[in-house]
């Protein structure tokens, strides 16, 4: 199966590293081809909104989320060229969202885990992203 662009989503998890290893292999794999794929791994961050110092909170998440973006760099071999993409927001939506406006033709994520009871309340980032997204979604586990 040929892809033209593959966005990952990443976190820093150890499925997400799994999500973006297979998505450097799917690249490699086709690196021969007339049109190799475009490789896009995206970060999305969210901040918890309470009355406080704003600012502060906002910095620290901001700073983290660039460390886990320069961490998906060094996982990636140096002869792809890849776009990073890091942004704040609800994830699942957020990702969708990317995809659509980037016009990724598959989506390349872990799945969290988060035990049946949690999941049926809140739901993971990775469910909804298999039920509304408009392309394939290959998870991980």
């Amino acid at each position: 199966m040929l892809f033209s662009k593959i966005l990952v989503a990443y976190d820093g998890s150890d499925l997400s590293k799994k999500a973006l290893k297979r998505a450097v292999e799917l690249v490699q794999e086709q690196s021969h081809s007339l049109h190799p794929p475009r490789l896009e791994i995206i970060h999305v961050y969210a901040v918890p909104t309470f009355v406080g110092s704003e600012y502060a909170v906002n910095i620290n998440y901001i700073e983290a989320a660039e460390a886990t973006i320069q961490e998906a760099k060094s996982l990636i071999p140096s002869t792809l060229n890849v776009k990073f993409t890091l942004t704040r927001g609800q994830p699942a939506y957020t990702i969708l969202a990317h995809a659509e406006e980037i016009g990724c033709d598959l989506i390349v994520m872990g799945s969290r885990g988060l035990g049946k009871i949690r999941e049926f309340f809140l739901g993971s980032v990775s469910h909804n992203v298999v039920q509304q997204a408009k392309v394939p979604v290959l998870i991980v586990k």
